[in-house]
């Protein structure tokens, strides 16, 4: 099968292309760096390959997604977007298998798939589960906060984390996206089935990789039911190989964001107590919030076995 990754100089390109350089089910297609931005040289590129991963801005990869319709017309071609700009939109399959059988049949047949955001990964498989089992209504108004190592910024925040002469507002966890109005929302509201845009509250802090999402709710406004009503939705759902529910994720009552950190899975856990409930999940926001994900979609699209070349962790974990 040949593979071409448009985009495979940034932080996730990259480490797809690593991944799936070591398989010999794949031929990867490249270009030299003086034509990655020449419309015939990636045209010829698309015709010639049988799947793309983009790893692109919103406005490139809107534009590579036309270039790939254009293809289509004449060559079988099927695409993989990492962006945020085609993850809502219709026509487009989704890329989380393990919230349904649908789903993963959908990515299985899918023609155009949407790889999951990193922040957005952890909310909605925490969320859309409950949603979908009557736990939660869609018009509960819910917050989230999400702690993020910093290569989630990509080549420009890594450098400026990497820096011998870096400031030292970096020594400490900082919180963005103030304004409410990260891109991620768009895909958190519309993925999960909720009428209400959650307050969202992402940190980068100072280590490499690694995400920790928490949705607290109280039980007496929010949840139809007990905290182990929702530990028997996340059991029944959330059995592997990739994402798996624990009854404890946490270590001596710490959860650490970069304990998945080099892992394609991710934890689901529940903690708190009977009012307070801390829905929680913990992965890398560079496997399952990205790198990960677009390779566990690939396999399932090419009808290879789904956890091809990614690191799990063990049962015994």
């Amino acid at each position: 099968m040949k593979l071409f990754i448009d985009g495979s100089a940034g932080t996730t390109g990259l480490r797809i292309r690593d991944r799936l350089a070591q398989r010999s089910e794949f031929e990867i297609l490249s270009l030299p760096d003086e034509l990655r931005k020449d419309p015939a040289a990636k045209k010829e590129a698309y015709s010639s390959a049988d799947y793309v991963i983009t790893c692109l801005p919103d406005a490139a990869a809107i534009e590579a997604a036309r270039l790939a319709q254009e293809v289509c017309q004449y060559h079988p071609l099927r695409l993989l977007d990492t962006s945020t700009a085609h993850r809502t939109s219709p026509g487009w399959s989704y890329g989380f298998p393990e919230l349904s059988d649908g789903m993963r049949a959908d990515v299985r047949n899918a023609q155009r798939l949407a790889v999951p955001g990193c922040h957005a990964s952890g909310f909605i498989a925490l969320v859309r589960p409950l949603v979908r089992n009557g736990l939660i209504s869609p018009d509960t108004a819910l917050s989230c906060f999400s702690l993020t190592g910093y290569s989630g910024g990509g080549n420009k925040m890594i450098a400026e984390y990497e820096s011998e002469n870096r400031s030292p507002l970096l020594d400490s966890p900082r919180q963005y996206a103030l304004g409410q109005a990260h891109k991620h929302l768009k895909e958190m509201q519309g993925i999960t089935g909720i009428s209400v845009t959650p307050a969202f509250c992402p940190i980068v802090a100072d280590f490499y990789s690694g995400m920790e999402v928490t949705v607290p709710l109280f039980r007496k406004d929010l949840l139809k039911g007990g905290i182990e009503d929702v530990r028997d939705v996340y059991r029944a759902l959330y059995a592997g190989p990739v994402v798996c529910y624990r009854e404890e994720i946490a270590d001596n009552g710490f959860l650490a964001a970069n304990q998945m950190r080099g892992k394609d899975s991710m934890l689901i856990g529940v903690a708190g107590n009977e009012d307070r409930i801390l829905l929680t999940a913990v992965y890398d926001n560079l496997g399952k919030g990205a790198s990960g994900a677009a390779v566990q979609c690939l396999n399932l699209m090419c009808g290879l076995e789904e956890t091809a070349g990614l690191q799990l962790l063990s049962e015994e974990i």
